[in-house]
């Protein structure tokens, strides 16, 4: 019997100024005026239309987080963020203490529109900030400048939000171990509540998978990353996930969430979603990937937003429970395991026992802990839990 967890809901906004060459996710560079009106009544749409499909008002449950990510969702108007965040309230409740994060650039437009997504009820800003130096800036193909990401850090402080994350990337293109220090240190120096710092990876179908960049060797990366973590243990930051850092108190809740293999609803478009049903079931969403395809489907009432549908079985699960739960550094309670996959220990146990053996987790009667080992072999770990294939 699954006890399903928390509910979240993500929100894609498709659209950017122009698509980065490192850039994986589902954008698309504005080549005309953005369908605002449209597009959040379509997003309105879709959530009735997984509310009606799943049933969510049998049981309902109140979303415990929003995330509008993209894309740029800082193209869309305070106005049209409080529409769609009023709409999102009206058909599924929120908890008290929701987190609502909306990913900005910090281009001095975007960053102008800060206090009205704070009075639209965004509770936490993303800047994508990246680097501060202007020449990775541009071989990134980002649009704004170091002033720039600076002022909208300042402006973060300024307007009263609960939180909000700066966003780092490091590894870049012919970037030395000093120059990815530099760029760690002016961000700690902005003191945001949350970093995300991650290392910049070649993607297919990206510029930069087609026209590989020279990157740091992988002795680079290792001091980066060593000396780096010590710069933000030092600073109060306390790391609670593979690349995300936080002051005590300020650890994203939506991604927590995803971590631990709880639920999510996905609308917009390419979006992803998760649901757990008392039933047993578990399913994947993925709804229509182009923004043609997917506004076509609000002028076409008949035309679901939904592109597939994937049935969770229950040999894969143990490996998408874990494959969420190893990136965080805090212990996995077991009955977590048995609550959100609804399998039994026994399922693992195997498995679970050679991870022991190979110095990769530790346990005691009631979680398991991931040790250093087992974060450098991570993938090793993580294929023990794949199913067989038949």
């Amino acid at each position: 019997m699954l006890k399903p967890p928390a509910l979240s809901l993500y929100v894609h906004i498709p659209w950017c100024v122009q698509k980065c060459p490192y850039c994986d996710f589902n954008s698309h560079a504005v080549k005309e005026a953005i369908p605002e009106q449209q597009y959040i009544l379509a997003l309105l749409e879709d959530l009735d239309r997984d509310i009606e499909k799943y049933r969510l008002n049998d049981a309902p449950r109140p979303l415990h987080s929003i995330f509008i990510g993209g894309g740029t969702p800082s193209l869309i108007s305070a106005e049209g963020i409080a529409q769609l965040l009023q709409g999102i309230e009206q058909r599924i409740a929120f908890t008290p203490e929701i987190e609502i994060t909306m990913e900005a650039n910090p281009g001095t437009i975007e960053a102008k529109r800060f206090a009205g997504y704070r009075a639209a009820g965004v509770t936490r800003i993303s800047i994508g900030v990246q680097s501060f130096e202007a020449e990775k800036l541009e071989r990134l193909g980002r649009i704004h400048g170091q002033q720039e990401a600076v002022a909208a850090a300042q402006l973060a402080h300024q307007i009263g939000l609960n939180s909000f994350n700066l966003d780092l990337m490091h590894g870049l293109p012919d970037q030395s171990i000093d120059q990815a220090l530099a760029d760690l240190d002016k961000a700690i120096e902005l003191n945001p509540p949350h970093l995300s710092w991650y290392q910049l990876t070649i993607e297919p179908n990206t510029m930069f998978y087609y026209k590989p960049p020279v990157l740091p060797d992988d002795d680079d990366l290792w001091d980066i990353f060593e000396q780096g973590h010590q710069k933000l243990t030092a600073a109060g930051y306390v790391q609670y996930e593979i690349s995300g850092y936080s002051k005590p108190g300020y650890q994203c809740r939506h991604n927590l969430n995803y971590w631990r293999f709880g639920d999510y609803l996905g609308i917009g478009c390419g979006s992803h979603g998760k649901l757990s049903f008392a039933d047993g079931r578990i399913i994947r969403t993925t709804k229509i990937k182009h923004p043609r395809g997917y506004l076509a489907a609000y002028q076409n009432m008949v035309k679901p937003y939904l592109d597939s549908e994937q049935l969770v079985a229950a040999q894969e699960r143990p490996f998408e429970f874990f494959m969420n739960r190893f990136r965080l550094m805090e212990a996995c309670p077991k009955q977590d395991f048995i609550d959100t996959t609804g399998l039994g220990l026994e399922a693992i146990a195997t498995t679970i026992q050679w991870a022991l053996e190979m110095g990769y987790l530790r346990e005691d009667a009631t979680q398991w802990q991931i040790t250093e080992k087992g974060k450098l072999f991570l993938n090793d770990l993580l294929e023990a839990f794949m199913p067989d294939e038949e």
